[in-house]
């Protein structure tokens, strides 16, 4: 066993303690520490390895520093030299310490970010295609053929203040007739030849007028919408957005079948001419 006995003033023993604690808290918890007053008013410091030292309990605090509760007999004196309560925050534990500034509150979760609708509004994507066939003209009682010209389309520009990208994807489609008439569907239509239909054939998005005259049909697509920002994946916006193509302008006839001899240049006093 190892005894090391070191008379010093009260001031100076405590400067030691917390000298010997900061700089190595690990080996502060293995040394037992007793402090015991003497005649000259000076405070001994007795240290001891391996063992464990009797806590003293009969020494008497100095000025201004509160005697620990009563009942408790393994006070340790160094607290009481320090003015420390044994309930009081520690020097080696200041998670106990209530309202210490060194002790830094654990973070708080950031808010999980709400993209809108609203958010994107200045993500403009394309106005779609609005093709027919025959084009501009139809028969009555015939099936003209309507063709959406829509696609998917990435849209680049700065969403709540940092680079972005959108993605549009078409999900569904409406041809409004100015006849009263409304086609919807997810499909956009497809021409007769790549149908592999006849002209004239009803098709999903076809539409056949009852009476001669001039008529519009409005097209709007529905698309979905998703963003990303540099290096994420693509993230799903609640919602859909509505985007109108340019009305299409129909003129309606009527169509009659008339045996000629020939051409009416060439016969233009044959039947029909």
């Amino acid at each position: 066993m190892v005894r090391r006995r070191l008379l010093l003033s009260a001031a100076a023993g405590v400067a030691l303690f917390l000298a010997l604690l900061c700089a190595s808290p690990a080996a502060a918890n293995e040394v037992d520490w007793v402090a015991a007053q003497n005649d000259d008013n000076h405070t001994e410091l007795e240290v001891e390895r391996p063992g464990r030292v009797e806590p003293v309990t009969d020494v008497e605090p100095p000025p201004g520093a509160e005697a620990d509760p009563p009942g408790d007999n393994t006070t340790n004196v160094i607290d009481v030299a320090l003015g420390l309560r044994p309930d009081d925050c520690r020097p080696e534990d200041r998670s106990t310490c209530a309202g210490d500034p060194a002790v830094e509150p654990a973070p708080e979760a950031a808010p999980a970010v709400v993209v809108t609708m609203r958010d994107i509004a200045s993500f403009r994507p394309a106005k779609p295609g609005n093709g027919m066939e025959p084009g501009g003209w139809a028969i009555e009682d015939l099936a003209a053929n309507f063709v959406a010209a829509a696609s998917v389309e990435v849209v680049a520009g700065t969403l709540l203040g940092q680079p972005a990208e959108v993605r549009f994807t078409p999900v569904a489609y409406r041809w409004s007739h100015s006849d009263g008439a409304v086609v919807e569907g997810s499909d956009p239509g497809a021409t007769w030849e790549a149908l592999g239909v006849r002209e004239f054939s009803p098709t999903g998005t076809s539409h056949a007028y009852a009476e001669s005259g001039e008529y519009t049909v409005a097209l709007d697509v529905v698309l979905r919408a998703e963003y990303r920002f540099a290096g994420s994946g693509w993230r799903s916006i609640a919602g859909t957005l509505e985007v109108a193509g340019d009305p299409q302008r129909v003129l309606v006839g009527e169509f009659d079948t008339v045996l000629t001899q020939g051409d009416c240049n060439t016969h233009p006093s044959g039947p029909g001419c």
